[in-house]
Parts: C-alpha cells; sequence; structure tokens
C-alpha cells in the first residue's frame, strides 16, 4: 500500500509538467503529491511494511517531484543571482553526500533527519507563501535551514 501511494505521488508530480504554475490544478496536484510523501511512510511504519525498496522508491519520488517543481517555479520566480548561487552550494553539498554514501555503501544512501524533515517542510510550503511573502525573505529562511541540514547530512554520510 506504501509503495502504491510512492507511485501516486511520482504520477502527480509528471502531472504536474501539464499544469500552468501556481494555477488551481497545480496546487491540487502539489499539495496531493507533498501529502503522499507523508503518508507512505506513515503507513509502512504502523503497517509494518517498510522495506528497502519502498525507502529508494521514496527516494526516486522525493527527485521527481523536487525536479518537475523547480521545472515549473523556476521560470517564473526571477530569483536573484545570490539565491540561485545559494541554492546550487546546498545542491551541490547534497550530490556530494549522495556520492560519498554511493562509494562507502555500495548504495544509494539517503539521510531521513529531523533537520532534513523540517527543510522538505518548508520548501514544501514555499509555493503557498509566494503570494504573501516576498521570496527573497522566505528563501533565505528555507536556504539556512537547508544549509544547516545538508551539513549535518554530510556529517552523518562521513562519520556513519
Amino acid at each position: 500500500m506504501a509503495n502504491f501511494i510512492t507511485i501516486i505521488r511520482i504520477l502527480c508530480s509528471l502531472a504536474l509538467l501539464f499544469c500552468m504554475p501556481l494555477s488551481p490544478p497545480f496546487y491540487a496536484l502539489y499539495t496531493a503529491a507533498g501529502s503522499s510523501d507523508i503518508f507512505d511512510g506513515w503507513i509502512a511504519r504502523k503497517t509494518n511494511t517498510a522495506t528497502k525498496f519502498g525507502a529508494k522508491l521514496d527516494t526516486l519520488a522525493d527527485i521527481v517531484f523536487a525536479a518537475v517543481v523547480l521545472i515549473k517555479l523556476l521560470p517564473i520566480l526571477a530569483l536573484p543571482v545570490w539565491i540561485i548561487v545559494w541554492v546550487s552550494v546546498i545542491a551541490l553539498i547534497k550530490l556530494i553526500n549522495i556520492v560519498i554514501g554511493f562509494v562507502r555503501n555500495h548504495t544509494l544512501t539517503a539521510v531521513h533527519s529531523v533537520i532534513n524533515k523540517v527543510t522538505g517542510t518548508l520548501v514544501f510550503i514555499l509555493p503557498f507563501t509566494l503570494t504573501i511573502i516576498n521570496i527573497r525573505y522566505s528563501a533565505v529562511f528555507v536556504c539556512a535551514v537547508a544549509t544547516v541540514a545538508a551539513i549535518m547530512e554530510s556529517y552523518t554520510v562521513l562519520v556513519i
């Protein structure tokens, strides 16, 4: 059941490609995809059906969702260069973490820490705040938390 919900997230994410950004259909699919990320893990833990495959599928679904949202939102946000650079540095740190985790463990490693969950929640909420908070202000807060999460993830990947 949990893996089915994760697959729904992938399908909702792909359907976002065909929606106008920040339109009602966009927000509906975006909310469904984001909500499914909460429920798939919860259901897997509650029903004792969590698997390594499910964890990898969840990570894949997260990547697809994030990529599609970036494809849809980056062209309309008109972000200052310094935010783009900051986000790029965070992405580079996370990519390095993935490579190091793969080299050390011979498998894709995803760190599911509290700070990563907080970062994910803040990033998820961001599109809903665009009409009330200037992206330059909200991005600083989200990027600061994401930076701490990426650095903590580096520590986890290197030490554990």
